[in-house]
């Protein structure tokens, strides 16, 4: 048994970075949903689905919900849950995606900050390489 883990953003964002991640590690190691909102949506109707999917993932770990961008509606959604065992984790990326998955093991505290960090981690200012010319 592990953390299920949600992932909430607009669009397409959320199943793109789970491909890329799922690519990269081969597979997913957590049981993973994702809700992607869209402009027409109904709100009602999302926050429903949400706690739904909460419930379907929590098999008494808890859920860790990723979402794209804090106070937006994927994160203003998944704030309004109506579950005690979650942490909702905003500004998903890559490295954040990648570093829950593999950590699937962990208490959903300990996984939350496994998320934290491998997101901030995964931001750098990268150096820029000039290459020699080829004579």
């Amino acid at each position: 048994m592990s953390v299920g883990l949600l992932i909430v953003t607009h669009g397409n964002i959320g199943q793109s970075l789970y491909d890329a991640a799922a690519h990269i590690m081969d597979s997913c190691p957590i049981r993973t949903l994702i809700i992607s909102l869209h402009a027409n949506d109904d709100r009602e109707t999302k926050e429903k689905e949400v706690n739904k999917t909460i419930s379907e993932l929590d098999t008494g770990m808890g859920v860790i919900i990723l979402t794209d961008m804090y106070g937006a509606t994927p994160s203003n959604i998944a704030c309004l849950n109506e579950t005690n065992n979650v942490k909702i984790i905003s500004g998903l990326n890559l490295p954040m995606l990648i570093r829950v998955m593999n950590y699937p093991n962990l208490s959903l505290w300990e996984l939350a900050e496994k998320a934290i960090t491998g997101g901030q981690e995964g931001i750098l200012c990268c150096q820029i390489q000039k290459r020699a010319n080829a004579s």
